[in-house]
């Protein structure tokens, strides 16, 4: 499994998109530092990196729910 990196500020986005992780059972780490996210490119959160991709919300929503229960 490749690793799972949510980009987050703890808004409404950041919170629906942690719960579907959450509710698929996959493995991420949480990164809140601002920093990180511009350094990225980021411009919104929030985002999710896995592997080397980096998708934003509605790209990250549509991966997640493509996603098995069984991660």
């Amino acid at each position: 499994m490749k690793e799972v990196v949510l980009y987050s500020t703890g808004c409404p986005k950041c919170k629906v998109l942690k719960m579907k992780l959450d509710k698929k059972g996959i493995v991420y780490t949480e990164n809140t530092d601002m920093d990180t996210m511009l350094a990225l490119g980021l411009k919104s959160a929030p985002a999710l990196e896995v592997g080397s991709e980096l998708y934003d919300f509605n790209r990250a929503v549509k991966w997640v729910d493509e996603q098995g229960s069984d991660m």
